[in-house]
């Protein structure tokens, strides 16, 4: 397969638009569209879905990855041969409290490298595993242990996760020694976000009123405001937080989420040494939080 036309399909992709590839690679947007059509007669079959923004079809997604494979592999052989291989562009998926919480300290050991350009996806941590099937990503931060075909996985540690609410909003919807689940307003992520309803569901209960605040940062501010009650990482709730912000921990057991990292078996310097960077402090402050 030509290399430039697998390169165009991951312009694409990266930039959203076939005009974003074409000025992207500094051609123009016919060019796009003509080396995506070889590349679709070389393979027999359409490899972008002509939507907003493009998206790769299930073809697409395997050339996806054989594209970014090459691109780390181009860079790591430039990099042996000494010519001048610049910055490698690493794509990473990883969840919003994560990077809320421990993967700040990550972006610090990054920004001292020369030689890397990061590109993050953020989703749930059930759903991150898609991007790295689906080629969009060179590693990522997941819930699962089963390996995408073509990766590793290493165990990170565990996110653990408390039902809080301000001590305002539960006095309001106190039932007894517990509190009104049906009543008391609680506070998704996004609808991919099922922490809070597991919980309903394990007091056999449903909410009338479901806020949504689609960032963990914000998430978290709209518990502490008393918006409602969410189930918060421990690195957000600790004792300390919760007696400067008059919060409560609510009846039910701590969430555990095992976190996992999962990465394409390449042979990058570059790709080794953000698995050491990410592994090392994730371990490290994971365990501080459980402890």
């Amino acid at each position: 397969m030509n290399h430039e036309h697998l390169r165009t399909l991951m312009a694409i992709v990266d930039e959203g638009s076939f005009e974003g590839a074409a000025e992207a690679l500094g051609i123009t947007p016919s060019a796009v569209s003509q080396r995506v059509k070889a590349l679709e007669t070389d393979v027999g079959r359409v490899v972008v879905q002509r939507v907003t923004p493009p998206r790769p079809t299930v073809a697409g997604e395997t050339l996806l990855r054989l594209a970014r494979h090459q691109q780390v592999l181009l860079a790591e052989a430039r990099a042996e041969l000494d010519e001048s291989p610049g910055r490698l562009a690493l794509g990473v998926a990883v969840n919003a409290d994560s990077l809320a919480t421990w993967f700040g300290e990550v972006l610090t050991e990054i920004a001292a490298w020369d030689d890397v350009v990061l590109r993050l996806r953020v989703d749930d941590q059930a759903h991150t595993r898609a991007l790295l099937r689906g080629g969009d990503v060179l590693a990522g931060v997941t819930d699962q242990a089963q390996p995408v075909a073509g990766c590793r996985t290493v165990p990170l540690g565990e996110m653990v996760y408390r039902p809080v609410c301000s001590r305002a909003l539960a006095e309001r919807h106190r039932d007894g020694r517990g509190v009104q689940w049906a009543t008391l307003p609680v506070v998704r992520f996004n609808v991919k976000d099922d922490l809070q309803a597991a919980h309903l569901a394990a007091r056999g209960a449903s909410a009338e009123v479901v806020h949504e605040v689609p960032a963990s940062e914000a998430f978290a501010q709209a518990v502490l405001a008393g918006l409602g009650w969410g189930m918060l990482p421990e690195q957000q709730a600790t004792p300390a937080d919760l007696a400067r912000h008059d919060l409560v921990v609510l009846p039910g057991r701590p969430v555990r989420v095992a976190l996992q990292w999962q990465v394409w078996h390449l042979g990058s310097p570059r790709l080794h040494r953000l698995t050491e960077t990410v592994v090392e402090v994730a371990r490290r402050r994971l365990a501080q939080a459980a402890g």
